[in-house]
């Protein structure tokens, strides 16, 4: 047996004492003694010396196969991904020298702002290619160690969990009659998250003073938007690779409060919902959450945050793009708007393209957006179907230099539904009849 299948089986077996070895633990990393004391509980509680597994050139490498592959845009360098490809064996050793000899230093988080509807802006951060590599490296050695005790009720920025799998146990609680539910939405969560008690947080599991260092150095980054610099207060910095993490170590203890007082939590990040058999249930559950919230130097949104029995009209909850109400599915107004938006970006009259190149960048988009709400109310596909043919019968007159949105009755007579059919774009309808049809 060659050395390389020996160190294989060997991690492995020690895997067995984890509970099994998960796909996304890197096994150059966690070796078989490793995985054998996080399955059967490390003495003291507390991990030491994981810094020599974050600077070795093997770990940096592998964070950076995950951030090239990502691509992504540049920090407040200017560096690209593609400039850090054309020298990344230099770079990678470079940076694996200057962790080593505390040396490291990261650069301010430059700031972008995204549109999210209504006129709003959520602003994010990009921290520079090598931050991100150094953010990955530290994410994978120190993961496993939180993960092994998060609950399953988390599923937001979790490996191999994800929006489906939250929406799906929310369907399972609903069916078995727990209808009374907290909506509940933390203000401005990842801006407000006090940062000496996260980081005493992490210190109840990592012992590790260089990597704690390195921890708070990256809560402590400058943030530059535009001309303008300065250090927030609190908080980890969005778009950070690090943050979602720390986020989900910060919420774990509200976690493990709820399920001591047995009610049943769906968390999704700082998004969740408590669902119980009772309204006297759903306040004792809210009491519980607002006390932890003002505890740990957090704040419930007072307009988002509410009590209701979601089998009643108007006291449905929004969870996830999705909004609950009178035991269906619903696809929320936000959610319909956002894709609209979309829809209009791809399919402006003077865009120049032709009929088939402006159905062939609709149809991923479509598809990917079915694919998530197919088990929404039925009558929304139907509407962004007809919404996407008037918009593409518009371009049609626009061709024909004729004026109007292409809502009149002639040319749904000239452009049939069938004609588009013809012509490759995709149908939400079609694809749901088709779904229902592979249920039975």
């Amino acid at each position: 047996m060659s050395q390389a299948s020996l160190v294989s089986k060997k991690t492995k077996q020690g895997a067995e004492a984890y509970g099994g070895y998960p796909s996304w633990v890197e096994e150059s990393i966690w070796t078989e003694r490793m995985l054998t004391v996080l399955g059967n509980g490390m003495k003291g509680g507390k991990w030491f010396s994981l810094m020599d597994k974050v600077y070795r050139p093997s770990t940096l490498q592998r964070a950076w196969e995950k951030i090239a592959s990502r691509k992504g845009a540049a920090g407040v360098d200017g560096q690209s991904i593609a400039k850090f490809a054309a020298n990344s064996e230099r770079y990678i050793n470079e940076l694996s020298e200057s962790l080593r000899g505390h040396d490291y230093h990261p650069l301010p988080v430059r700031r972008v702002h995204i549109p999210k509807g209504n006129g709003k802006t959520r602003p994010l951060g990009i921290p520079t290619v090598k931050d991100r590599i150094v953010q990955t490296a530290v994410k994978m050695v120190i993961e496993p160690i939180f993960e092994h005790e998060f609950l399953p009720m988390s599923f937001g920025f979790r490996p191999q969990k994800g929006c489906k799998d939250a929406l799906r146990e929310v369907d399972r609680l609903l069916k078995e009659g727990y209808t009374h539910v907290v909506d509940a939405d933390l203000a401005g969560y990842f801006d407000s998250i006090p940062k000496d008690k996260l980081l005493a947080r992490v210190g109840e599991r990592i012992s590790d003073g260089s990597l704690l260092n390195l921890l708070q150095s990256w809560l402590e980054q400058d943030v530059m938007d535009g001309v303008k610099q300065w250090t927030p207060v609190a908080g980890t910095p969005q778009g950070a690779v690090i943050s979602p993490l720390l986020a989900n170590v910060y919420l774990h203890p509200l976690d493990v409060l709820i399920t001591e007082h047995g009610f049943h939590m769906v968390r999704y990040a700082d998004d969740f919902v408590i669902l119980c058999q009772s309204e006297e249930r759903a306040s004792q559950a809210l009491a519980e959450v607002q006390r932890w919230v003002e505890a740990n130097g957090l704040v419930l949104h007072p307009e988002k945050t509410h009590i209701g029995n979601c089998l009643e009209k108007g006291h449905g909850f929004e969870f996830l793009g999705y909004r609950f109400e009178r035991g269906r599915r619903y696809v929320r107004r936000k959610s319909k708007n956002a894709l609209r938006d979309k829809i209009r970006c791809k399919t402006k009259r003077c865009n120049g393209k032709s009929l088939a190149m402006i159905i062939a960048s609709l149809n991923p988009m479509l598809r990917g957006w079915f694919e998530y709400f197919k088990h929404a109310d039925h009558r929304t596909f139907h509407y962004i179907d007809g919404f996407v043919r008037r918009r593409l019968r518009a371009i049609l007159r626009k061709n024909e230099k004729r004026p109007g949105h292409g809502a009149c009755r002639a040319d749904h007579l000239r452009w049939r539904n069938i004609f588009f059919a013809k012509q490759g774009l995709y149908t939400m309808k079609t694809a749901h009849v088709l779904a229902c049809q592979s249920r039975c």
